[in-house]
């Protein structure tokens, strides 16, 4: 296994750092002074947007795009510096249409939409003309058993009716974003049916300007606002045609695979733009540690400081190991279910549990400074302690990998006994004179 980059992605690396440092950063403040005054996306994004694609940064995640689709196609292993890179600025994705949720339901279109879907909404999400949203979690039970959900949809001649409440939907409040893929549960599913749990979900697409649809309020996360949104969506007798069910009639009551196999690539998006921003957090502590003085001495001097530095240098390395192994595993293809599914949940938990120790020492090196917003370290905290929750709480992750250790574990009862030395077997081995 080498995980050195490809070529390829390795050119790419360097274009998109010098199309980073040259473009994106000098307009960071600007950005965020865009947002702080309520204009938001920035004008000047479309224009970033336009020159990315020019240079060939655009729609970089998606293996499986076709040539007569915008966009440079990379393998998960080859897009993973990439999205490193780019987590470092939050809203550095979007300029190179790159940007969660979109990547995932574009995924998702890809994978399992009709031609007549394909070409209402996967066209313009590919061309950046449009936005997304993918709306599954719910206040009222646990989201990350998608068996609970209780949001319904039910046919009436040629129309689905969706009742029910979603929440914490990202990308909802953006002002481009026009269609919510909407996890349901079909309303004709047995109940009590254990067996046929996984197939009782469906996933509609529905224009967010449909009547029925309410985006009641942007949800601060642990008080930052984000203007892209986090929001609760009330949907009361919203009615769609039957030919917005993703995939077609033939795809109803399959909407948990489908999600599942939405979440294998976005897991590692996540997850590489986490351990950007504990590079960028750990860079900018060990600069602050050089300038910063304590008692004649300067940080960089303290045991405990340096102590925190190596903890993270390692923490971060072994972290990208194991996601780029993830990664490659999901482009062989060749890895059983099971093993990718433990796999990603693995990641999942330890990308967040990283974000937490990294930047939580980064905002001790700063002191008060590193509460404030004068550097990004209080948004990357915000962002990593979402990251225990986001897409499944680490215990349901944990969950997963341990299971898929006890299913190992009974495949081969017993092939290990030989390691144990008892006294019976002792005593039935003949001395060695």
């Amino acid at each position: 296994m080498d995980f050195a980059h490809s070529p390829r992605a390795q050119a790419l690396r360097l274009q998109l750092e010098a199309f980073m440092q040259r473009y994106l950063l000098p307009y960071n403040a600007a950005w965020h002074r865009s947002v702080q005054d309520g204009m938001y996306p920035p004008p000047f994004v479309e224009d970033l947007k336009a020159l990315a694609r020019e240079e060939g940064l655009w729609n970089l995640f998606l293996p499986s795009l076709g040539s007569d689709q915008p966009g440079t196609r990379l393998c998960n292993l080859d897009y993973a510096p990439l999205a490193e890179i780019m987590g470092r600025l939050p809203w550095a994705a979007e300029v190179f249409n790159c940007s969660a949720p979109d990547t995932g339901n574009i995924e998702l279109l890809q994978r399992f939409a009709t031609s007549a879907q394909r070409a209402r909404w996967l066209v313009p999400l590919l061309d950046g003309r449009i936005r997304s949203a993918f709306a599954m979690s719910e206040p009222d039970v646990a989201s990350s058993d998608p068996t609970n959900l209780q949001t319904s949809v039910r046919r009436e001649g040629a129309q689905l009716v969706l009742n029910g409440r979603k929440w914490f939907i990202t990308g909802a409040a953006h002002p481009r974003c026009t269609l919510l893929i909407v996890m349901c549960r079909n309303a004709d599913a047995a109940e009590g049916d254990a067996d046929g749990a996984h197939h009782q979900h469906s996933m509609l697409l529905v224009p967010l300007d449909s009547p029925g649809v309410q985006v009641l309020r942007n949800i601060a996360v642990v008080h930052h606002l984000a203007p892209e949104g986090h929001c609760e969506i009330l949907l009361r007798d919203v009615r769609v045609p039957a030919d917005h069910l993703l995939g077609g009639w033939e795809a109803w009551g399959e909407g948990f695979a489908m999600a599942q196999a939405r979440l294998g690539p976005g897991r590692i998006h996540h997850c590489m733009r986490a351990i950007g921003q504990c590079e960028l957090a750990l860079a900018l502590a060990t600069e602050r540690t050089l300038e910063r003085e304590a008692f004649g001495k300067h940080l960089s001097d303290f045991s405990n400081v340096q102590d925190w530095i190596a903890e993270s240098r390692i923490e971060i390395d072994q972290a990208r190991l194991l996601v780029l192994h993830t990664a490659w595993l999901l482009d062989q293809g060749t890895c059983e279910a099971a093993q990718l599914r433990a796999q990603v949940a693995a990641i999942k938990v330890v990308a967040a549990r990283l974000q937490t120790r990294v930047v939580d020492r980064a905002m001790q090196v700063f002191g008060a400074m590193g509460l404030s917003p004068d550097t990004p370290l209080a948004y990357f905290c915000t962002w990593g302690r979402a990251l225990h929750l986001m897409d499944g709480p680490d215990e349901v992750h944990l969950r997963s990998v341990a299971r898929h250790e006890l299913a190992q574990a009974r495949k081969r009862l017993g092939a290990n006994a030989a390691y144990f030395t008892t006294p019976e077997q002792l005593q039935a081995l003949p001395r060695i004179r």
